[in-house]
Parts: C-alpha cells; sequence; structure tokens
C-alpha cells in the first residue's frame, strides 16, 4: 500500500478540465437563449420565467427526456462530436412538439470516462445550435467524470426538456376524424435510432467508417453521422399558419422514433380508426435499402426499427393538406400525402397491422404496396 495521498485527480477525476470544457462552452450556449432565461451559466439551476403563462386560459406545461442511443459510438469512432447534440435536441424537444406544445428550455448531461474541455465543448456547441434553430433555451445542463466506469474516450449524452400548450390546443386522437390525411415529412437520414441494428449490419459486412459508399455520396461514417431534423420551429409555424387553421388545423402529429412508422403512427390515432399508408408515394433514401441489402434485413424489421424516409407525420383534414405541404416547403422540408385515415373495417386482407404500440391503445395502420425505385 502506498503512503502517498489520493487526490480526486489522482482517482481519475479533472476539475479544472470540466470548469475549461464550461469555458469553451458559453458562447454558444449563450446564443441558445429566450427573453424568459433568468441568469446565465453556471448557476445550481437553470431559471426561467413563467409570468408569461398568467396570459394563457389553462396552460399545459408538457416534459420529455431522452439519449441518442449507440449513435454515440460512432461520433467516438469517427471523432466528430459537433453534430450528436442534433440527435439529443430532435429527440426530445420533437416529442414536445407532438402534443402541439412548444418546447420552452431544455437541460443536458454527459457522462464521460475522461472530460476532455475541447470534446465536451463541442458536444455542448451542437446541443446549443439545434437549440437555437429550435426556440428552444438551453438553461443548464451537467457533465460528469466516471472514470473506471467508462472508457477515456468514451461518453453518453441524456437531456430533458419542458414546453407549454394551451389546454384546448393539445393535438391528439382525440381530434382526428375518418377521411383525415396522413402527410409525411421526410427525414435527414437514420436520425437517432436503430443504430444497434446498424452497427450490428456494419461490422458483420466488414465495411470500415472510411469506405467510400457511391450511394451515399459520402462515407459511410459520414452518412451515419448525418445529424436528426429538428422539426420543432417548422412544426410550431404549420400549427399555427392562418390558411392551415382555416382548413380545420393540424389534428395530430407523430414522431418517427423506436418503432418506426406505423407503430409511432397508431400512438396517436384514435381505437377504431385505420390509417392505410401507400410506401409507392416515396423511395426510402440509399442509407435504409443498402442497411437492408448489406445485412439481409427483412422488411419488417427494417420497418419497425429504422424511419425508411420519413421522420415526422401529421394528421390533418383533407382541405389543408395542400396549404400544410406549402408551408413546409418554404421552410425546407419535403412533404407528401402518405394515405388516410378510415374505419378499422377499411382493413386490406393479407396485409400486416400494427396497433397497441408502446401500451397506447389507439388506432391501427396498415402499410401497402411497394416502395417507389
Amino acid at each position: 500500500m502506498s503512503d502517498a495521498p489520493i487526490t480526486y485527480a489522482a482517482a481519475g477525476v479533472d476539475v479544472e478540465a470540466g470548469d475549461r470544457a464550461v469555458e469553451l462552452m458559453k458562447a454558444a450556449v449563450a446564443r441558445a437563449s429566450r427573453p424568459e432565461v433568468v441568469g446565465g451559466l453556471g448557476g445550481f439551476a437553470g431559471l426561467f420565467d413563467a409570468s408569461a403563462l398568467q396570459g394563457m386560459t389553462r396552460p399545459v406545461l408538457a416534459t420529455s427526456t431522452d439519449g441518442v442511443g449507440t449513435k454515440v459510438a460512432i461520433a467516438q469512432a469517427m471523432d466528430q462530436h459537433d453534430t450528436i447534440g442534433f440527435d439529443l435536441v430532435g429527440m426530445v424537444v420533437d416529442d414536445i412538439v407532438v402534443s402541439g406544445a412548444e418546447p420552452l428550455f431544455m437541460t443536458d448531461y454527459i457522462a464521460c470516462g475522461k472530460v476532455v474541455p475541447e470534446r465536451i465543448a463541442a458536444i455542448v456547441g451542437g446541443i446549443a445550435r439545434a437549440c437555437e434553430q429550435a426556440g428552444t433555451a438551453l438553461v443548464g445542463g451537467e457533465t460528469a467524470e466516471h472514470p473506471g466506469l467508462l472508457g477515456a474516450e468514451e461518453y453518453d449524452v441524456a437531456g430533458a426538456a419542458t414546453g407549454v400548450v394551451e389546454h384546448d390546443e393539445i393535438l391528439g386522437p382525440q381530434r382526428v376524424a375518418h377521411g383525415d390525411v396522413v402527410l409525411a415529412l421526410a427525414s435527414s437520414g437514420l436520425h437517432a435510432n436503430g443504430f444497434s441494428l446498424v452497427r450490428r449490419v456494419i461490422a458483420s459486412a466488414g465495411w470500415t467508417l472510411d469506405r467510400e459508399v457511391a450511394e451515399f455520396g459520402q462515407s459511410l461514417g459520414a452518412e451515419l453521422l448525418n445529424p436528426t431534423r429538428v422539426y420543432a420551429a417548422d412544426l410550431l409555424a404549420l400549427i399555427r399558419d392562418p390558411g392551415v387553421r382555416a382548413a380545420g388545423g393540424i389534428h395530430a402529429l407523430s414522431h418517427v422514433t423506436g418503432g418506426g412508422l406505423a407503430a409511432n403512427l397508431a400512438r396517436v390515432l384514435p381505437a377504431g380508426s385505420l390509417a392505410r399508408l401507400d410506401r409507392g408515394t416515396w423511395t426510402p433514401a440509399a442509407v435504409f435499402t443498402t442497411i437492408g441489402a448489406l445485412g439481409k434485413v427483412p422488411l419488417a424489421d427494417l420497418e419497425r426499427t429504422l424511419n425508411m424516409g420519413v421522420g415526422f407525420v401529421a394528421v390533418l383534414p383533407a382541405e389543408a393538406a395542400d396549404a400544410a405541404i406549402g408551408v413546409l416547403a418554404a421552410r425546407g422540408v419535403v412533404a407528401w400525402p402518405l394515405g388516410e385515415v378510415g374505419p378499422a373495417g377499411d382493413l386490406v386482407a393479407g396485409v400486416d397491422v400494427v396497433q397497441g404500440a408502446k401500451g397506447v391503445d389507439g388506432g391501427a395502420v396498415q402499410l401497402l404496396g411497394s416502395y417507389r425505385p
């Protein structure tokens, strides 16, 4: 046994490195703010002035928390850490918008084996930029050094956010009606779901992340790191658009994450309803078909694991569909009619039905036909 004193640094925790990381991220975090934020970075808690809610009739708070799963392994292997924050913010704030709520503020948590200030600042910088894009304040966070639990190059990220919506404007199954159109919003790629499958497929095939893939127009690693599209600001603009509202407004939204398109749409449909979706309305990006072919992944498994090119869906009256597509196009989001909602008795025989996803006894969804080449 050594007689030398054991310090926190000797145990593997560098407090000074954490302080340097905070200094490096300050400017980015300052830009991810809102007028309601009270105080600055470094407090024990983030403060947000809620007095604006007094002007609301019946404000309902919405909250969500998530991480980015094993996509962090790709960022670590590529030594590229400035985009994973978009994945985190997208997974968290876009879940809040599903209810029609505006995401107000967010906090993050980073656990790592060793604090490398530049790496932590890159991660938080990405989170801050994504929050800025979403109109959400980044009011605080925590970086924890866990030597012996995580390797020196390893980290994981998580976050939580809070939003608000008027009770009478909450979106969901209670608004959906037979005859409503299901609108698809294009994804930016894999987003942050299904990476355990993706990583298993590429490892089995012996592909390396620096492999140039002609179908992608870039390396495999660069394609896998394409950041999640953050839809929050676009969806709030869609919800609030006068033309869309005049035509009946948005009835429901669904974030296509783990479980895939059908399962996540089923969660926001009323019991007794059926959405029939046409695969022939779009062509999945090359990354989806490549992963499927490379791993001989059954189509059903692909569709319940990956978003297949549809990152969000909106359910709305048929009369509002064209206006909604126009609003989204003006904001750079490609959208198209994917199918429609009808009674449960409209089931197409011999086609799989998805219902009751994630404990929600909602509607049913069928995916019909084949993808467009």
